[in-house]
């Protein structure tokens, strides 16, 4: 396993989601960095290309599905894992997200810190700890 510091933008348009999701996840040795709405975070993607992207659905500029879309129609960004970490928990957005969009993963809000941690950590091939 690499020491390498994982560098992860969340794309959401609360930002006191951002602050939670920073916290759990910076205690662990990830830098999180929040993008406040999709527009932000295309370009946020775009300049400085992280490892892994938490993307929320339901955000007022530019609905999280058409994000995910364009990160991934980028042949510089189309490699970047997207967990989708939204209220949409309903069976049919999880099961369009890891089937048909082929996210790399679904987290349904409220999360758990260690659901979240460990999502994160399956996805970039990490050892999985526990908080």
């Amino acid at each position: 396993m690499t020491n390498e510091v994982k560098n992860i933008l969340c794309i959401e348009d609360e930002p006191e989601m951002i602050d939670l999701i920073r916290l759990i996840l910076n205690r662990h040795g990830f830098d999180v960095q929040g993008a406040n709405g999709g527009r932000i975070g295309l370009d946020m993607v775009k300049k400085n290309p992280p490892d892994l992207v938490l993307l929320d659905l339901m955000m007022p500029d530019i609905d999280g599905w058409e994000v995910y879309q364009q990160i991934k129609a980028d042949e510089k960004t189309k490699h970047i894992p997207v967990i989708v970490v939204t209220a949409k928990a309903q069976n049919v957005d999880k099961v369009l997200g890891l089937h048909i969009a082929k996210v790399d993963d679904y987290i349904s809000k409220p999360f758990s810190p260690q659901a979240l941690l460990e999502s994160v950590q399956k996805v970039l091939n990490l050892e999985i700890t526990t908080l």
